[in-house]
């Protein structure tokens, strides 16, 4: 996707999101359990509303997006002094090989037209027992708000590159080397399904929480 139609975007979106912040209170309650003292990257971050409020748990955060607007946005207001932002591509990471405990993607996946180039490069930057942290919207019987939602995006020129059911997400998580340990379905102005991943390995188990609602 090109990156102008973002930087166009980013107050828009910015406020967009401050309105469904409540929806998102189980990314906010969970993310910094998993995070706390960690190293970590977060992909496509857009305005930072997720990256200031799990920041402060970790050793260090390090929150990117495509769109150079998006960044600026980000970088106003108060921000952790232990979080840094900048603009960076998730299909070609500048970052060394093994140098973050977790990685965050918030909600991006379905966007990239090479989704499996993002998750490789994840699996390049994250070390071997680092975790995964990758939400994202998933079809759905369309709801008077997703409508509402889809229609927006599309004003501002946003199209999904791909779109899967919560069990094809699943099923491309898998086959492109990831093993869930983790996942559950919340409704927020979309189906989103939430989802931990470590890359695959014998030892690792299916932790599974199937349920639609929210926590």
């Amino acid at each position: 996707m090109k990156g102008k139609i973002w930087d166009w975007y980013a107050p828009i979106y910015k406020r967009a999101m401050r309105a469904e912040e409540r929806s998102y209170a189980f990314l906010y309650r969970r993310i910094p359990k998993l995070i706390r003292g960690k190293e970590v990257l977060e992909l496509a971050t857009g305005p930072g509303l997720l990256a200031k409020r799990v920041a402060p748990v970790t050793k260090r955060m390090l929150a990117t997006d495509y769109s150079a607007g998006m960044i600026a946005e980000a970088k106003k207001g108060a921000c952790p002094k232990n979080l840094r932002f900048e603009v960076a591509d998730a299909l070609s990471l500048p970052y060394a090989d093994a140098s973050f405990d977790a990685v965050i993607i918030v909600n991006a996946l379905h966007l990239l037209p090479e989704p499996e180039r993002a998750l490789r490069e994840i699996a390049r930057v994250l070390r071997p027992d680092g975790i995964l942290i990758a939400p994202n919207f998933v079809k759905q019987r369309k709801s008077l708000r997703s409508r509402c939602w889809e229609a927006l995006l599309s004003l501002a020129g946003v199209r999904f590159a791909n779109q899967w059911t919560a069990a094809e997400y699943r099923d491309f998580l898998r086959k492109n080397g990831w093993e869930l340990v983790f996942y559950k379905e919340l409704r927020v102005r979309m189906s989103l399904l939430y989802t931990e991943c470590k890359r695959k390995s014998k030892r690792d188990k299916l932790s599974v929480v199937p349920t639609s609602g929210q926590n």
